[in-house]
């Protein structure tokens, strides 16, 4: 399903940046179930959005907004800038540098910047993914969600949801209307013995898990 026609159409202004990137793209993402077309549609818009289409692989703020962040793991000095996001859906934090090394098998700690290269780079983007759930959300087509557990708040959003429209379209999947998501959230929290606040949190992820995945 994901030719390389494909994903330039996706990416339009990608270009010639796109080709180291090419032949471990498709393969991490069958290795990590990345495979319906909900799934890739979701997956390639975030990351279209995150690295400006493959133009970054670091993020371009130096990081010490992130120093001393307990939450992300920053513990010590400088880990801010040393953290700051890496890869394509720009993985932040010495915790998350950690387990995603953990994962892979690399040495994030020691160079964090090994996920900037292009045979790490989706495959940490796809690690990512699955450890927030994310495919989940996006069999049932809640976006905005899924740019919540990314980001931490909806920045960029109209620029993500333009990808991923566009995305659905080439996959001949049918138009969503985003401003009835936290409606849809708590119709399937209600419908499934959850309190119904629209809020997705892991009991909820917990449900979606045991429902078929539509393609």
């Amino acid at each position: 399903m994901l030719s390389e026609s494909l994903l330039r159409a996706m990416m339009p202004r990608a270009g010639k940046r796109l080709d180291p990137h090419l032949p471990y793209i498709a393969p991490a993402m069958e290795a990590g179930g990345i495979t319906t077309r909900r799934r890739i549609a979701a997956f390639l818009a975030q990351l279209a959005h995150e690295s400006c289409e493959f133009q970054y692989m670091e993020e371009i703020a130096d990081g010490r907004a992130y120093e001393w962040r307990n939450d992300l793991g920053n513990v010590q000095p400088g880990d801010g800038p040393r953290f700051k996001g890496h890869g394509p859906i720009q993985i932040t934090g010495r915790k998350n540098h950690r387990r995603c090394g953990e994962a892979l098998g690399l040495d994030l700690l020691a160079d964090p910047t090994l996920i900037c290269l292009p045979e790490h780079g989706t495959r940490a983007a796809v690690w990512f993914w699955n450890e927030e759930g994310l495919s989940l959300l996006a069999d049932v087509d809640w976006f905005v969600t899924i740019t919540r557990r990314i980001n931490g708040g909806t920045n960029g959003l109209e620029d993500r949801l333009a990808y991923w429209r566009r995305n659905r379209e080439l996959l001949e999947l049918p138009p969503v209307d985003v401003a009835r998501e936290r409606e849809a959230i708590k119709a399937f929290q209600a419908a499934h013995g959850l309190l119904a606040d629209g809020v997705v949190g892991p009991l909820t992820i917990g449900v979606l898990a045991q429902v078929a995945v539509p393609s």
